[in-house]
């Protein structure tokens, strides 16, 4: 009798613990592949923290198909070697998408390889190369140069009428690509491309640079680089006495631009898309809000709020198909239609090109603000 009762107490706890066991499912992880350290440090953190707040929302009513969203952050220093490394750790790590990276060189090194392990990656590349590849994991939370390269263009053409036009970018994929499409939309519109140099990403001094375009009389410099470089070619343009006006690419938008280039920065402008506070529904300014509230601070740019387009996406593919495989997914977020996102309502095409995005020009204010000076906000 004794021993028939102990091998029912084990079998019963046996399937109490099977129970267990059963009911306490496995988290979905994400990964961040980010610059969390190194000269893009404020954008990877941004980004950090949106996709960590988000997953901190959705936990909070009860995760995604009844298991917790576990979020997973690889620091690639916006560098592509890095960047590699963070793509295999992720891989290792078994996440199901991947939020990143901000630079077009790190997510162009992380690419093939979350492709392989067939792991969705959203990420503010705008590289052309990203989507020729033609990788079904890849999705753009950003539209690619081609796109904004025709708006500048029309921009500085066709509305602010600048006859002569130098080009200014550094050596990174990104830049090149976008500065590559500027040259050639602008001269489609029929503009003037004066000349087309190039700085030393960091470099400090572009007073060289700068002092050769000034001979030659620009009515506008346009910059393809980053925030760290443009704020300071802003502000060395000003104490040469350069009088053309600057135009910086969408990688010009943080509020350290401002701080870069102080006084000099009014009147700057930056091409990029609309910012929350521009958009016609409440979803982007409740989560800038809650951004806020929990971190004491506003995003320090709009790819704060791409990448986090890009981790909602993602959660609601999961919610939707109520799978976290990667072909069911890959196939929704490539069929989604009219996704209203914090920086604007878009879709992804059959290679992972962001179309449907409008692109605004923003002027910096002496606050270090913005303005929108095209197209013309409407009425009411």
């Amino acid at each position: 009798m004794i021993k028939k009762f102990m091998i029912g107490g084990a079998s019963a706890i046996a399937i109490l613990a099977s129970g267990c066991i059963a009911q306490a499912a496995p988290p979905i992880r994400i990964g961040v592949q980010a610059p969390i350290t190194g000269t893009y440090a404020d954008e990877g953190q941004g980004i950090e923290k949106a996709v960590k707040l988000l997953a901190e929302q959705q936990n909070a009513k009860g995760g995604l198909l009844g298991r917790k969203i576990e979020i997973k952050v690889c620091d690639d220093e916006g560098k592509a070697a890095q960047a590699a490394i963070c793509a295999r750790q992720l891989a290792d790590a078994h996440v199901v998408a991947v939020v990143g990276s901000y630079t077009s060189g790190a997510a162009l090194a992380a690419q093939p390889i979350y492709a392989r392990a067939n792991i969705i990656q959203t990420s503010d590349g705008t590289s052309n190369k990203l989507i020729a590849r033609g990788y079904k994991t890849w999705f753009g939370n950003a539209a690619p140069n081609s796109a904004e390269a025709k708006f500048t263009a029309h921009y500085m053409v066709d509305v602010r009428h600048f006859k002569r036009i130098a080009v200014l970018t550094d050596h990174s994929s990104f830049a090149t690509g976008l500065a590559d499409s500027v040259v050639k939309d602008v001269k489609a519109d029929h503009g003037k491309i004066i000349d087309k140099a190039f700085i030393n990403a960091g470099s400090q001094n572009f007073t060289p640079v700068l002092t050769k375009l000034k001979s030659l009389h620009p009515d506008a410099i346009y910059f393809s680089g980053y925030y760290s470089d443009g704020g300071l070619i802003r502000a060395q343009m000003v104490q040469l006495g350069i009088k053309a006006a600057f135009v910086g690419g969408d990688a010009n938008q943080n509020v350290a631009f401002g701080k870069i280039a102080g006084a000099a920065a009014k009147g700057a402008v930056i091409i990029n898309v609309p910012a929350p506070q521009d958009l016609p529904y409440p979803v982007a300014k409740q989560f800038v809000a809650a951004y806020q509230a929990k971190y004491h601070a506003l995003p320090p740019s709009v790819f704060t709020l791409t990448n986090a387009d890009g981790m909602r996406a993602v959660m609601q593919a999961i919610e939707a198909i109520h799978s976290v495989k990667p072909a069911k997914l890959e196939n929704y977020l490539h069929h989604l239609k009219n996704f209203q996102g914090l920086t604007g309502t878009f879709a992804w095409n059959g290679r992972g090109k962001r179309i449907g995005s409008p692109f605004t020009a923003f002027e910096v204010g002496a606050d270090g603000g913005y303005t929108i000076v095209y197209p013309a906000p409407s009425a009411g």
